[in-house]
């Protein structure tokens, strides 16, 4: 998982670097246009043509790849991928939810074992999807559910998997 994650993040911050080089190029080459352009972004977000001009010339002037890069690529400091970050909180977050169905299979018959941890990781699932959601200012129902249905469409997936190879658990 963690590696997963650190491939996708670093996959995301080389096209935002790829995307600002660009960007770098564009202002060196044609600042007019790009003058143009982020003027246009600002008459699009609700200002008039003059005052949306005069934010234009102040950012491009105060620093114009920061204004390019937030307000045309949507790329900020706050917003830009750490691909170890990411990587390790999912190392985190992965480690944890795997201890509850191992706490679950050592605690319950092996007859029912599983049902009951396949219901009570699904359970789980919910009530850290909800929580993760809570956390990042989301529907803690939205969140509950998406987290939910994909965490049984991983398990159907992987069950299958399991029945196609002849290895099942129970």
């Amino acid at each position: 998982m963690a590696a997963g994650e650190y491939v996708s993040v670093s996959s995301q911050t080389d096209a935002e670097q790829a995307d600002i080089a660009r960007e770098t190029r564009e202002l060196k080459d044609t600042p007019e246009a790009e003058l143009e352009e982020l003027t246009r972004i600002y008459v699009g977000r609700g200002l008039d043509e003059d005052l949306a001009r005069q934010v234009a010339i102040q950012l491009t002037e105060k620093d114009a790849l920061g204004a390019h890069s937030r307000d045309e690529l949507g790329i900020s400091e706050t917003v830009t991928a750490h691909p170890m970050q990411a990587a390790l909180v999912s190392a985190a977050t992965f480690a944890v939810g795997a201890v509850i169905p191992l706490i679950i299979a050592a605690l319950v018959p092996a007859a029912q074992i599983t049902l009951i941890v396949a219901a009570t990781t699904l359970l789980a699932l919910s009530v850290l999807g909800g929580l993760g959601a809570s956390v990042g200012g989301a529907g803690i129902i939205k969140g509950a559910v998406r987290v939910t249905f994909w965490g049984a469409l991983a398990m159907a997936a992987t069950a299958a998997v399991g029945m196609f190879f002849g290895v099942t658990v129970g």
